[in-house]
């Protein structure tokens, strides 16, 4: 009989605050944690305001040696600013402290480092704040990247429910947006083999059903509402940890996301110009459809949308319903080796048509 050689590494945050003023944790976290007393935060101008001059007198007060390092965007360049820094100021442990761009930018500079980092999201507009991947922006794109995953993450809901609610209905469409690329992943397991994990499965689905069920609780102005999200958010994040991959939270929707970034922004109605849509809105107007096209229940997606506040139609989405079709006919160019129901060969432009209209899209 062959030996067993199966291997695999599940890394997952060794603690999870989530709460009101969570901020003022901060330093009893770091001394459960116990990495060193060199420091750095890592924030964006805004968000040093918002949240890291508070943690820095937290740090320093008890007797952190702490540092902080301004970046502007998610930028290989910026990455290799906080690497440098890193490695000429002998930092033990990195806190990214900010919305999806500074985290990542915090989670790759720690991946590339060896260090570890605890993620403290101001905002909650994806997953990214729990997941062991980093979206980059380089001359050809968005590129996602492995990245390390938090040792810790501290969630501040009083900060997090100040942010712009959009954002948060950004990461909740997200979220939801798993119930299709689960759909997707089990289709991949069963016609190609792709290995499976139900129970990454499992949680990244229970995540989106959190926020379908709460959808009637998630509104504008309430700290219950960055709960919730945050909450289905970190959910996520730990499913493709346990995946080791982001099968569970990325499939044709994802793509077809991916693909609207690549045609460009949004589109001008009636002289006023739409605010670029945002990635999570993106996902959840596609979930709409490729849960459709699974013979799936797109309709409870919508509605739980809807309620939400989040995009349902290209108009709410500010992208031309023309655009809309050549995403959809093109979106498997994104990741042509990752398995959807969009098959091998994409949709053609008739039946991306046809989708769009029946879901109510277009």
């Amino acid at each position: 009989m062959d030996r067993f050689t199966k291997s695999k590494t599940m890394i997952f945050p060794r603690e999870i605050i989530v709460g009101h003023n969570a901020t003022f944790q901060i330093a009893e976290l770091c001394d459960r944690i116990g990495r060193g007393n060199s420091v750095l935060l890592v924030v964006d101008k805004k968000t040093k305001k918002l949240s890291g001059d508070d943690i820095y007198k937290v740090l320093a007060k008890a007797n952190y040696n702490v540092k902080m390092k301004i970046v502007s965007a998610p930028t290989v360049n910026e990455v290799n600013r906080v690497i440098n820094f890193v490695d000429k100021n002998k930092i033990d442990l990195m806190l990214g402290i900010g919305g999806g761009s500074v985290i990542d930018v915090t989670k790759f500079a720690a991946y590339e480092t060896k260090k570890p980092f605890i993620s403290v999201p101001t905002s909650a507009a994806h997953d990214g704040i729990a997941s062991p991947r980093a979206s980059l922006k380089s001359s050809k794109g968005s590129v996602s990247k492995t990245a390390e995953s938090p040792l810790a993450i501290l969630a501040d809901t009083k900060i997090i429910h100040k942010a712009p609610y959009r954002m948060l209905a950004s990461g909740c469409a997200d979220a939801i947006s798993n119930m299709s690329a689960v759909m997707d992943w089990e289709l991949a397991h069963r016609l190609k083999g792709e290995e499976f994990s139900s129970h990454a499965a499992v949680l990244a689905k229970t995540a989106a059903q959190l926020l379908i069920d709460n959808a009637d609780d998630i509104r504008i102005g309430t700290e219950e509402s960055a709960w919730l999200g945050v909450k289905a958010m970190i959910v996520s994040g730990v499913a493709m940890s346990v995946a080791g991959n982001t099968r569970p939270a990325s499939g044709s929707e994802h793509m077809f996301s991916h693909m609207l970034d690549h045609l460009g922004p949004g589109i001008m109605l009636k002289g006023k110009k739409y605010k670029k849509p945002m990635h999570g809105e993106q996902c959840g107007v596609g979930a709409i459809m490729m849960v459709y096209l699974h013979g799936g229940n797109w309709k409870e997606i919508r509605d739980a949308l809807k309620k939400i506040g989040a995009p349902v139609t290209s108009g709410e989405l500010g992208v031309a319903k023309k655009k809309i079709i050549e995403a959809l006919v093109r979106a498997q160019e994104i990741r042509p080796e990752r398995y959807t129901i969009l098959g091998e060969t994409g949709l053609t432009k008739d039946a991306a048509k046809k989708l769009a209209k029946i879901t109510g899209v277009i």
